[in-house]
């Protein structure tokens, strides 16, 4: 089986999302679920701050150097990442419409420094655009993190209705 028939299609076609869509709810959000494969085997699902860089086509996050999520990674590479909007309501309408986006791939460890403060100039971008405040917390912090990369496989993604 190749690498494109190992992922399920959306059994809901008529909700699935496009290309461009997926990546527009990957460029304005800001938050997800990472799923690993944790401690015996278990799934480990962490909310994670994230950034889309398009240049690479990749996910991007940071986080501490040690810890459950990076000795799942570094045993076994392939994760996925959930990432939904904060939906809105039609008038009248108690339900609400959202769109959800899944990635299937794998991971790495940022090794090069250069490349995990670019990663983290441009995750804090996303929430604040205060280049004297980066600059600050880079110097501070820059040593101590570690910044993760997710190469995609596969995205889908779907509209939904909660009704």
């Amino acid at each position: 089986m190749g690498k494109w028939e190992m992922f399920r299609e959306l059994r809901r076609k008529k909700q699935a999302m496009t290309k461009e869509e997926c990546l527009a709810v990957l460029k304005n959000e800001k938050r997800g679920v990472l799923c690993v494969l944790g401690d015996d085997d278990y799934p480990y699902g962490v909310p994670i701050d994230f950034v889309y860089c398009e240049d690479s086509g990749t996910i991007c996050f940071h986080g501490s150097k040690a810890g459950h999520k990076i000795d799942a990674i570094k045993k076994h590479d392939k994760v996925s990442l959930c990432v939904y909007d904060e939906g809105y309501r039609n008038d009248g309408e108690w339900f609400l419409n959202f769109k959800s986006v899944i990635i299937f791939g794998r991971i790495r460890i940022v090794e090069d420094h250069e490349r995990t403060l670019e990663i983290c100039r441009r995750l804090t971008y996303k929430f604040i655009s205060d280049d004297d405040y980066i600059k600050e917390e880079l110097r501070k912090y820059g040593n101590a993190v570690q910044c993760l990369e997710l190469i995609p496989e596969h995205i889908s993604g779907k509209t939904i209705r909660e009704k």
